[in-house]
């Protein structure tokens, strides 16, 4: 496996798996916080900046789409952070709330969480797992 996804599926799983934690610890604060984020209209800028940044060092540095389930998953992950980070750069906050409030974010928290922490489960076992070729 090449040194390049082994070191992104290290990094985004753990990352996703400290985030997911993190969250699940506390919903009340969680589901606050995701609030709190999408009616600052500078908050959701700088981390749309961050995801778009995040996504396009992916996207740029890992463009591989065989060789097994772990590239693929870091390579879509990377295009899912990319787009995602451009969709947050022109919502508008008042957009972000209605999307929130749409996906019931109260009523599926744990289940929108459990998402993050599968794939940074996967992504790490996986990762961690895998020796270094090429």
């Amino acid at each position: 496996m090449a040194p390049r996804t082994i070191f992104l599926g290290r990094l985004i799983g753990l990352f996703a798996l400290i985030l997911a934690v993190a969250m699940l610890a506390d919903k009340p604060n969680g589901v606050a916080l995701y609030r709190a984020i999408a009616q600052d209209h500078a908050m959701l800028f700088v981390l749309g900046l961050i995801g778009t940044v995040a996504g396009l060092a992916i996207v740029l540095a890992h463009q591989v789409w065989s060789g097994g389930a772990l590239p693929v998953m870091v390579t879509l992950v990377g295009w899912i952070m990319l787009v995602r980070g451009v969709a947050i750069l022109f919502l508008a906050p008042a957009a972000t709330v209605r999307l929130l409030d749409w996906l019931r974010l109260d009523d599926w928290f744990y289940f929108y969480l459990s998402l993050p922490l599968v794939l940074g489960l996967y992504l790490t076992v996986r990762a961690f797992a895998a020796r270094p070729g090429r």
